[in-house]
């Protein structure tokens, strides 16, 4: 039966891996291994607490009585409370020391640093791979001239590869960035009602160092250098924030190539994977519409708007928490997640299986040389001895007629027909030839691209290497 909402996130979009860091399973399953953590920690501070109880628990990390819990949860109106019950409910002897000392955050929070951890280690694996995609498309097409827009109006040549550079460039800014937030990540730690540590100073009898101990061993079994220094009952909202402002880079970065590929496409310079028996139009049985990437425009558009969900909710923290908080993060923090695996894949897609159309390009770059040459033909004339001014004034007139005969009689450029007849400009067919060679108009492109590619891109690749070989599989 289809009779209740999906998330489309889920059921069309992101990847198995995502769904699975932000499901039920890793949630409970990561809140019972803080439980264990911490009685552990206790146990080997001096709590008693046996081995026998540490053991049970163990035993029961995976094996979660969904029903259970939602029907404690029914009856306490507490989620941590109602998982703490199921989980002693599997637990008997371990049941009295479950939860010891601690406030609902100590399992919430930590495991939401935890999913934004693996989730934020997916997302690095994907941005590598797309990096590394561009990268092999830009070397391949390094060489292979295409006009440049400003304004989306003809301005010079570049190349094919040293446009995929400026894609691949936002891309690195964004594993920079995400690298830092990563490197920074701590967990909560174990601090109490209101971030005092009031509940395990009383249990450890007013040892100040137990207590602190107490959060470097939970740390350090939960595989982190450090919890944060100070909090109230949860973590500062700042980290929700940071964490999403990563993602909402990453979905720009890939809008905007995705947006880029759309505009070629119009211009029929590139294609997207386009399948066999892939439909275009449900009326238009010749539409070609590039799908992929218009989906990554409209995820990337949400996830930056989700974003600010993260900001409005640190600003919005009432002294030492409020629960205004939580409906909110329990959709904005995993969707964001979601989304950006989603948009990764279909840009890797992209790039990888599209297909370039430098014919295409050839016939627009050869519809504006006439325009880009003109410089180049007065200098030659005036080096020959001809008057700068005089003609500069020609090339304007001529100019202007060309124009004229492209946008009101719908006809080629015929400047260089006018300024070849023109003796002034002393042009010969072989002369202006040598003058229009594209090659001559791309300025640096190659080696901007192979210097961009060896300094910026490999050292990237060489460092990741061990998250290369993704295979980008588009779901719908």
């Amino acid at each position: 039966m289809k009779d209740r909402y999906e998330n489309p996130l889920c059921s069309r979009y992101a990847s198995d891996e995502m769904q699975y860091i932000f499901s039920p399973d890793f949630k409970f399953s990561t809140w019972r291994k803080l439980w264990i953590a911490l009685a552990e920690s206790e146990k080997e501070l001096g709590l008693p607490i046996t081995s026998e109880q540490i053991d049970e628990m163990r035993s029961h990390i995976y094996d979660i009585d969904y029903d259970l819990a939602d029907k404690y949860e029914h009856k306490l109106r507490h989620d941590v409370m109602a998982h703490v019950h199921t989980f002693g409910d599997a637990c008997p002897k371990a049941k009295p020391i479950i939860h010891l000392g601690a406030t609902s955050c100590y399992v919430g929070d930590n495991t939401d640093i935890i999913q934004m951890r693996e989730g934020l280690l997916l997302i690095k694996k994907l941005l590598v791979n797309a990096i590394a995609a561009l990268s092999d498309f830009a070397r391949e097409h390094k060489d292979v001239p295409t006009l440049a827009y400003t304004h989306f109006q003809a301005a010079q040549p570049t190349t094919v590869g040293k446009r995929a550079t400026l894609w691949a460039q936002d891309l690195c800014m964004d594993l920079e960035r995400l690298d830092f937030e990563l490197a920074h990540l701590k967990l909560l730690g174990c601090k109490g009602t209101t971030g005092t540590g009031a509940s395990f100073l009383e249990l450890f009898h007013g040892d100040h160092e137990k207590v602190k101990a107490l959060e470097e061993k939970i740390a350090e079994k939960m595989g982190f250098t450090a919890c944060m220094p100070v909090s109230g009952q949860t973590y500062s909202r700042k980290v929700d924030a940071y964490v999403l402002n990563v993602l909402s880079g990453v979905a720009a970065s890939c809008a905007k190539m995705a947006t880029d590929i759309r505009l070629l496409a119009h211009m029929k310079e590139f294609d997207e994977p386009f399948e066999t028996n892939q439909i275009g139009s449900s009326a238009m049985a010749y539409k070609r519409n590039p799908m992929r990437c218009e989906r990554a425009v409209s995820l990337a558009r949400y996830i930056i708007n989700d974003a600010k969900n993260a900001s409005d909710t640190a600003a919005a923290q009432w002294l030492e928490r409020t629960l205004d908080d939580s409906a909110n993060r329990r959709i904005s923090i995993p969707e964001a997640f979601l989304g950006v695996d989603a948009i990764l894949t279909l840009m890797i897609n992209v790039i990888k299986n599209g297909k370039i159309y430098p014919k295409v390009m050839e016939k627009h770059l050869n519809e504006e040389l006439p325009f880009m040459a003109s410089e180049n033909i007065m200098m030659d004339a005036v080096e020959r001895g001809g008057d700068r001014q005089e003609l500069h004034e020609h090339i304007r007139q001529y100019s202007q007629i060309a124009a004229a005969r492209v946008k009101l009689e719908g006809k080629d450029n015929n400047l260089l027909e006018l300024l070849l007849q023109d003796e002034k400009f002393g042009l010969t067919e072989e002369s202006l030839k040598v003058v229009l060679d594209v090659r001559k108009f791309v300025g640096r492109s190659p080696e901007q691209t192979e210097e961009f590619l060896s300094a910026v891109v490999e050292p990237i690749l060489q460092e990741n290497s061990a998250l290369l070989g993704l295979d980008a599989q588009v779901r719908v």
